[in-house]
């Protein structure tokens, strides 16, 4: 019969390789029980510290990408301004010039 796992379910997908094989090295330590809960612990902290800041990466970079789209469109809407802008000034121009 196996153990269960001392230290919480992480996504071991979302953890770099490295960090999940800190984590069977723990489960397999030959420790004392209170120095094993206590790297246990330690090991939680920085598991989840490492996905949060996965995700904050995430949400920087769509926040990013939205960015970035959202200056393409507001660049295209100054260029039609601007052709918008000319095109009367020349109408006007025009106009005067015929009276």
């Amino acid at each position: 019969m196996s153990q269960p796992k001392r230290f919480q379910d992480t996504h071991d997908s979302d953890l770099p390789a490295e960090l999940v094989e800190l984590g069977e090295l723990l489960e397999s330590a030959g420790v004392d029980d209170e120095s094993k809960e206590t790297l246990i612990k330690s090991y939680n902290r920085v598991a989840e510290s490492v996905l949060r800041r996965r995700r904050i990466l995430n949400l920087v970079q769509e926040a990013l990408s939205q960015l970035r789209l959202d200056v393409k469109y507001l660049m295209f809407d100054l260029e039609m301004t601007r052709r918008e802008r000319d095109e009367l000034q020349e109408r006007i121009e025009g106009e005067d010039r015929g009276f």
